[in-house]
């Protein structure tokens, strides 16, 4: 079983700004709290192949996760797959980016989630989990995006 969630949230910074802040995965402690550390490997500009492994705390455990960038267009499009070996991991995941008016800037995230093993049975519940959370997800890339951006 599989599924998606996804959240849109409109933030007050251009889009190249706000395009670069998310491509650097370790800005996801900022509006993910249940990142605890992450690292870029390559320690490099974000592209195509870049990983990005992680500790996160779900459910009270915490795991290992490692994602690869697969496809970059900036400052529109960022796409991602999760390598690690969980049973709930991330297909695809990614990030779509509008220019609004007044140097705004609409985010469009999404993940499909899919299960492995006995995670075929936690599928469900991560999802709706994942769910519910995801309009205070936006709220949350919105408030990390705009405070650490800085107004223009």
């Amino acid at each position: 079983m599989s599924g998606e969630f996804k959240a849109v949230v409109d933030v007050d910074r251009p889009v190249q700004e706000v395009f670069a802040y998310l491509a650097d995965g370790r800005n996801d402690p900022r509006f993910s709290p249940r990142v605890l550390k992450i690292e870029r490997i390559p320690d490099t500009p974000t592209a195509v192949g870049t990983v990005f492994r992680s500790t996160v705390k779900d459910a009270g455990m915490k795991t290992a996760r490692e994602f690869r960038i697969t496809g970059l267009q900036a400052p529109v499009r960022l796409r991602w797959t999760e390598a690690s070996k969980n049973s709930v991991t991330v297909r695809e995941g990614g990030y779509d980016l509008e220019s609004l008016a007044e140097g705004r800037t609409r985010v469009s995230v999404f993940n499909v989630l899919e299960g492995h093993g006995v995670g075929r049975l936690l599928v469900g519940l991560a999802l709706a989990a994942a769910g519910k959370d995801a309009p205070a997800f936006g709220i949350r890339i919105k408030t990390a995006a705009e405070n650490d951006i800085g107004p223009g």
